[in-house]
């Protein structure tokens, strides 16, 4: 009995300091970030086995949602692999009920505990909204989208575009963490985290992006 009871012990303590030991998601995304904008990339889970591993089922554990922009592909910018992240595109980021649907499925039937909103400089959908004026097609729906996030980029102080990259990503993380009846609650809880972001065209970095835009470097 003695033996079994060291045994259990022993057990459960491997098992908390595995859980104590596991990475922060943002810590892990930020890490593969770097190694991307250093010209190290390991390019992780891209083998034969990590894709026979997932074709049985996925568990990302986090959900990138970024602009549609092919110079900011998520999984190439934080050095991941097969099954590692949930990505949800379109221009500007803009989150319609179809993206906001897919974002609720890979936090409440995948699993994934994190959020990043990806926005990045020089965004064609934010400068659109930004200058104002008519824009053809269905851009415009991204445009009309956009431009109640950014009403005081031009107020604050620094590059106008700059700002309101920064403004709409602020935008789109304040409208996940307020989503009911799914992001919401988690968010409230503790069990989800959202955090925006903005990537550097130029240098290949990603930074975060505060909450307040008074906290900014």
């Amino acid at each position: 009995m003695q033996r079994l009871f060291v045994t259990c012990l022993a057990a459960a303590l491997s098992a908390g300091t595995a859980r104590a030991a596991a990475p922060d998601p943002v810590a892990a995304l930020l890490d593969g970030n770097h190694r991307f904008a250093g010209a190290h990339a390991v390019h992780p889970h891209q083998t034969a086995a990590r894709r026979a591993e997932v074709a049985a089922g996925q568990k990302p554990y986090a959900v990138i949602v970024g602009c549609a922009d092919s110079r900011v592909p998520p999984e190439l910018v934080f050095d991941q692999g097969l099954g590692d992240v949930f990505v949800v595109r379109s221009a500007g980021h803009v989150v319609d009920d179809a993206a906001l649907g897919s974002i609720e499925f890979a936090v409440a039937k995948l699993g994934a505990r994190l959020i990043v909103v990806l926005g990045h400089e020089r965004c064609g959908a934010v400068e659109a909204a930004l200058k104002g004026g008519p824009v053809p097609g269905h851009v415009g729906t991204v445009v009309d989208a956009i431009r109640p996030n950014i009403t005081q980029a031009t107020a604050e102080p620094g590059d106008q575009l700059d700002n309101a990259v920064r403004d709409n990503v602020r935008a789109t993380v304040e409208r996940l963490k307020t989503s009911s009846p799914i992001l919401a609650p988690m968010v409230a809880d503790g069990s989800l985290r959202i955090v925006g972001a903005v990537y550097d065209l130029d240098s290949g970095a990603a930074h975060l992006v505060a909450a307040d835009p008074g906290r900014e470097p």
